[in-house]
């Protein structure tokens, strides 16, 4: 075979088969195949995109360029949840201690934030200690003995989406649906996982933007994912406001032990009990498993959500919380005390000026505007500030009134901070009207 041969082949829109996929990954990982004709193909299947088989197969030759983990010894059912990601997304963080209560094994290889989506790993290392860059056999110990770890991606896991991703970044490649679908679920299947539930955001903070490329890509990652063995869900969630009230690293990790001590904004405690919700399914699904808390069985969704907040209110899913960030290094004390986590050095209110409702919070806005605070990050190798980030006093449909502050800026380089405000307020939209926000989940895909 020959690279510029299966160039050709996708530029003229036919379709790659098996073996010329696994000659390009094969080749390129190994450094045999140059950068500029993987850009050449990626440009290439960004135009003339992939059929599933096509998609499927790329997913497989992806995984098999690392390891795939094996946890067929650990009896509990095996479940992840990803998301898409989005702006003030924490549920992993409650998530993961709360099914973890629940019986339910959760190993979460997760990622970074980029541009004005966060990312789980900067969330967790703005807790002093917590360590992110386990070995695979300390996350698999982990597992055994928490029954749940969250690290970030290895050398060994996918090695080949390191080198393809990077050059996507570059090239203009990353929004194509089957680069992107191939490039989470190869990860995902590498978890050695019965069963995965997505969380694919779509708004204005999303990666996708409107419902209908949401859907694309759900049915894309859940059609992987099955045709691979994993029984996979997809749902479909509200990204046009932040989700909760916090935005920022340290500040949403308050947030989830607030909501491990059942504190929780509406959407948050919505979006949450949903996930795990089908995460139980999944569950009860894949493997003989029941779902029960204190001696009694729940059974459907509404008995799952039930099950859930009782693991909430006995102090389970806090005291599996502790267990977790114990077991990667941190001072378990912190679920009992969120002061223990480092704060900003300054702070603003930031003032409306207007009466009314609020219509809209523009999530990418308050996004950028963090990410112009210090929380994230413009390119993968900046550094973030773990304690700079926005708490909202105000969401969609809250009343306002001229002068009162609808949110607090956290910081500690006052730098951008004016454009910061402004890259804020501008996406606010003030009415006379009192709006409903939208339904935090908008569809389900299985």
């Amino acid at each position: 075979m020959r690279a510029c041969d299966i160039i050709k082949k996708k530029r003229d829109g036919y379709e790659l088969t098996r073996d010329e996929l696994l000659y390009i990954v094969t080749g390129y990982t190994a450094g045999e195949i140059p950068d500029y004709q993987i850009s050449a193909l990626l440009m290439a299947i960004f135009y003339r995109g992939m059929t599933e088989e096509e998609t499927v197969a790329l997913t497989k030759v992806m995984l098999s360029s690392g390891v795939v983990l094996d946890f067929s010894d650990i009896e509990s059912p095996k479940v992840d949840k990803h998301s898409t990601g989005g702006v003030g997304d924490k549920t992993s963080i409650i998530l993961g201690p709360l099914i973890s209560a629940a019986g339910i094994t959760v190993p979460m290889v997760s990622g970074r934030g980029l541009a004005h989506t966060g990312g789980t790993l900067d969330k967790l290392e703005s807790i002093p200690g917590f360590r992110t860059a386990l070995s695979l056999e300390q996350f698999e110990e982990n597992l055994k003995k928490v029954g749940i770890s969250l690290i970030g991606q290895t050398e060994q896991i996918v090695p080949a989406d390191r080198k393809f991703y990077a050059l996507r970044d570059v090239t203009a490649t990353v929004d194509s649906v089957p680069l992107i679908a191939s490039s989470i679920m190869s990860k995902k299947l590498a978890e050695g996982i019965d069963g995965l539930v997505l969380d694919v955001k779509v708004g204005s903070g999303a990666f996708m933007k409107n419902t209908h490329d949401a859907r694309v890509l759900a049915k894309t990652l859940v059609h992987i994912g099955n045709a691979l063995g994993v029984k996979t869900v997809a749902i479909l969630t509200d990204m046009e406001q932040p989700l909760g009230k916090t935005i920022g690293n340290s500040l949403e990790i308050k947030e989830c032990i607030s909501a491990l001590h059942g504190r929780w904004p509406k959407d948050l405690k919505e979006l949450t009990l949903s996930l795990g919700a089908w995460m139980i399914e999944v569950a009860t699904t894949v493997c003989d498993f029941t779902f029960s808390v204190n001696g009694k069985e729940y059974i459907g969704f509404e008995a799952y959500n039930a099950g859930l907040l009782e693991l909430i209110h006995d102090g389970s899913a806090l005291t599996k919380f502790a267990d977790l960030i114990a077991a990667q290094g941190a001072n378990p004390a912190l679920s009992g005390r969120p002061d223990l986590l480092p704060s900003s050095k300054m702070t603003k209110q930031i003032i409306i000026h207007g009466n009314g409702y609020i219509q809209s919070i523009d999530a990418e806005m308050a996004g950028i505007a963090s990410m112009l605070l210090g929380a994230g990050r413009r390119k993968m190798e900046d550094h973030i500030d773990h304690t700079a980030g926005i708490v909202l006093n105000k969401k969609v449909g809250d009343s306002v009134i001229a002068g009162e502050p609808i949110a607090t800026f956290h910081y500690s380089n006052d730098r951008d901070v004016k454009e910061a405000v402004d890259t804020f307020l501008s996406g606010i939209e003030i009415g006379p009207e009192k709006v409903e926000p939208r339904n935090i989940v908008l569809e389900v895909m299985q």
